[in-house]
Parts: C-alpha cells; sequence; structure tokens
C-alpha cells in the first residue's frame, strides 16, 4: 500500500474513533452544559429577586401576606418566597413539587436569607422537561457541526497529504520507476522544501552517480581490453600456424601446437563475446529492422541441422507466420536465438527434442517459447545463470561462459523479458516476452 493511501486511511480510521467516541459521550457532555447553564439561570434569577428586594423592600413581592408564590402558564417555572424558621441554606438540586394537583420535577434553587432581621426562604425552580426538551436538537446539532468539520478535515487533511508527499512521489518516479540501467539521462534535483525528502532525493542521485561511473568504467575496461587482447591473440595464432606447416617438427609437437590453437580459438570467442557485449551496453548497434521470428527460427535450425543430425534431435517448431518484430535489430535477434536453441542442442539428451512455439498474450506482448527435453538446470542455479563466466553444478562443473550473459544483455537491449523454468533431469523452457510496442499484428481484411 502506498504511502498516501496509508496516511489516508489512517486519517480516516482515526476521525472515525473521534465521531464514534463523540457520539458515545454527546449525551452526557449535553446534560453536563445543560445542567450548567439551568444552574447559572437560576443563580442569575436569585440574583435579580434580591435585588429588587434591596431596592424595594420585601413587600414588593409578599404584599403584606406572610408568602409569595408565582408559576408561568405552563408551570415550567416558578418562585417562592416565604419565612424561614430553619439554618441557612444555598443549594441547588433535583426534587418534586405539587403545583395545581400536578405533581412535577423542578430544577430547584433554595436560599435562605435574613431581611431587616428575618429569615426568608427563596426557591425558584425549573421544571427538568423544560430544560431537557433541547438536548436532542443540541445532540443533532453538534451531529451535524462535527460531521462538517470531519469532513472538511479530511478534505485539508487529504490536500496537504497530497502536497507533503509529492515531492515522494517525484523521487520516486524520477530516480527509481522504470529506470533502466545504466543511466544515460543526467538527475536534477527534486524540488522541495521537505529536508528529508532533499536529503534522500540528493543521497539517490549520488548513488546512482556512483554506480553510473562504476559500470562505466567496467564497460571502458571490456571494451579496452578486449580490442588489447585481440591483437596478441591474432600474432600466437599466425605463429602457431606457421608452426604447423614446418616440416621439422614432430607429430607429438604438432599435437600440443594443434592443443594450444584451439585455446587460443576458445579465448578468441571469449573476447568477442566481450565486445559484443561491450557494443551492446554501449548502444553500437541500430534497432531499425523488422523481423518474421518464423523466418528467423527456420533459417537458425538450418544453420544447426548438422548438429541436430549428430545428436539425434528432433526439432519441431509451430510459429505465426503473419507476426512481425519492429525496432528490432536483426543480428543480435539472430545471436539471441541461436544462443537459446544452441544451448538446447548442447544440454540434450542423444535423441532428445526440441519444441519451438508462440502465443499473443491477453496485453498484446508476444513471446516465442523454447522447451528442450535436457539435462535441466538445478533450482539453486536458476538465478545465476545469466552472470557471465558463472560456475554451476551442471556436468563437470562447466559454466554456461557468456551465451546467456549475452542473450540477457541483448534482451535488456530490446526492452524484452527472458524467463526461465527448469527441472533438473526433465528440460529446460526459455521464454522471451516481446513488449506489445515492438509487435506489428496481421491486418485483418
Amino acid at each position: 500500500m502506498k504511502l498516501l493511501s496509508k496516511l489516508t486511511l489512517y486519517n480516516a480510521i482515526s476521525k472515525t474513533v473521534i465521531v464514534l467516541l463523540f457520539i458515545w459521550l454527546l449525551p452526557t457532555l449535553v446534560n453536563d452544559v445543560v445542567s450548567a447553564y439551568t444552574n447559572y439561570y437560576l443563580k442569575e434569577q436569585k440574583k435579580k429577586v434580591l435585588d429588587n428586594i434591596q431596592k424595594n423592600g420585601i413587600d414588593y413581592y409578599l404584599g403584606g401576606d406572610s408568602s409569595y408564590g408565582s408559576y408561568a402558564m405552563l408551570k415550567e417555572e416558578y418562585i417562592s418566597l416565604e419565612p424561614a424558621p430553619g439554618l441557612p441554606v444555598d443549594t441547588i438540586l433535583t426534587s418534586k413539587r405539587i403545583v395545581e394537583n400536578d405533581t412535577l420535577t423542578y430544577r430547584l434553587l433554595n436560599y435562605v436569607f435574613t431581611y431587616r432581621n428575618k429569615k426568608y426562604l427563596l426557591e425558584i425552580g425549573r421544571t427538568t422537561a423544560s430544560i431537557t426538551q433541547y438536548n436532542r436538537p443540541l445532540q443533532r446539532v453538534a451531529l451535524y457541526v462535527l460531521a462538517g468539520l470531519i469532513a472538511l478535515t479530511l478534505i485539508v487533511d487529504l490536500i496537504f497529504t497530497r502536497l507533503l508527499l509529492r515531492p515522494l512521489g517525484e523521487i520516486i518516479r524520477t530516480k527509481l520507476h522504470k529506470r533502466k540501467f545504466p543511466f544515460k539521462e543526467s538527475l536534477d534535483p527534486v524540488n522541495t522544501s521537505t529536508t528529508d525528502f532533499r536529503y534522500l532525493d540528493s543521497s539517490l542521485i549520488d548513488l546512482m552517480n556512483k554506480i553510473k561511473d562504476a559500470f562505466e568504467k567496467e564497460r571502458e575496461f571490456t571494451s579496452n581490453a578486449s580490442h588489447e587482447l585481440m591483437t596478441p591473440i591474432s600474432i600466437l595464432q599466425t605463429k602457431l600456424e606457421n608452426l604447423l606447416v614446418d616440416i621439422e617438427i614432430n607429430e607429438y609437437t604438432q599435437e600440443k601446437i594443434a592443443g594450444m590453437m584451439n585455446t587460443l580459438n576458445r579465448l578468441k570467442k571469449i573476447v568477442r563475446s566481450l565486445l559484443l557485449i561491450s557494443r551492446i551496453e554501449n548502444d553500437q548497434f541500430a534497432k531499425s529492422d523488422q523481423v518474421n521470428p518464423r523466418l528467423l527460427i527456420t533459417e537458425i535450425t538450418k544453420e544447426l541441422e548438422d548438429r541436430l543430425d549428430a545428436r539425434g534431435i528432433l526439432i519441431s517448431q509451430s510459429l505465426s507466420a503473419n507476426i512481425t518484430l519492429q525496432h528490432i535489430n536483426r543480428d543480435l535477434l539472430f545471436q539471441l536465438l541461436y544462443n537459446l536453441v544452441n544451448n538446447a542442442i548442447r544440454y540434450n539428451k542423444e535423441n532428445g527434442q526440441i519444441r519451438i512455439s508462440d502465443s499473443i498474450m491477453q496485453d498484446n506482448s508476444y513471446k516465442i517459447i523454447i522447451e528442450d527435453t535436457g539435462i535441466g538446470i538445478q533450482d539453486a542455479d536458476l538465478d545465476s545463470i545469466f552472470n557471465r563466466f558463472k560456475k554451476t553444478s551442471k556436468v563437470e562443473g562447466e559454466g554456461y561462459g557468456l551465451g546467456l550473459s549475452i542473450v540477457k544483455t541483448i534482451a535488456q537491449y530490446h526492452d524484452t523479458r527472458i524467463d526461465v523454468q527448469s527441472e533438473y533431469g526433465t528440460g529446460t523452457t526459455f521464454t522471451i516476452v516481446f513488449p506489445a510496442k515492438l509487435i506489428v499484428f496481421p491486418t485483418i481484411a
């Protein structure tokens, strides 16, 4: 999961938890707010009554009577004033009162005060029903406000997160995603004010430049060494050939010289292979040909016909006649397929089989499958068969040399994938997958 998706999911989950917690606590919070407001309201009413008594006297309420009582039309509020024989009281509580034969529950303020050496009890009440009638509307409004704020913060968080992580996405896109080795184009730093992203970007640029420099040095060394080796090899080969035609040397010496020439020929093939790899990696081959894979395979099988007959290997092919590969270097593709078919012969069993087929995949890519009934490749060696001069655990510790390394280099040069499947002792299957951009499909009339 991408970092942006994780952050968005985290924000959504955390805010959902906050909403659920708020919903759970909302009734208690609203009740506390309403209760606090009611207590404040009752105290303000008490203050007004005491101010009126202070200004106008106790008779402002008693009017010559011993007590005073008044309530609203719907009995939602009432006030009473009467002599208090008891101790001083200043409380707010919830209690029931009978008003005109109706028993109602009130939030009551009781306050005993002294006026002209007489004690009076002031009682102000408000029905709990009138207090709680606004609880649900308040809860609903609070939920609406919370939902709106949550939605707004989610949008703001998403926008801010996208803006914050945009440099990271740019770093991944320009430095890591679909980067083709060797790195040829120059790397520009990503414009960001985030120190961490700037450090990551500069570190990647430095690392990739170091890799590029190391690769260039290796490639330059391979190319130069190969060129320099060809001259002494050719000189040695010429001198050995001259020695062979010398009639004065005996048969034993001739055999030794012939063995040395075979060794020189193998060395010459290795140097040529290294030169080929170096030229491919230096983009010295044009990719402007159009190739019919079926015709190319037919040409290769004819060239290897003697080797097939010598080992009694039967080769069969079923390739589409009207598929064409474009933006290809024909000679390199020939070398790729030749090496794979040649290996299928070399490591096959006597009187074995080789099957070559093709197919179009769902994404319009095209694949060629080369199967053999040979000795197979052990699982431990599958990951290293394309490595140059990699020794394997097959026949007498023999390695694959540069043949499969050339195959891999040519495939990468054409943006083509090579897949290998093998069962030791049963056979090996090589699959070359060409991307859709290299395929010219037949025109349907």
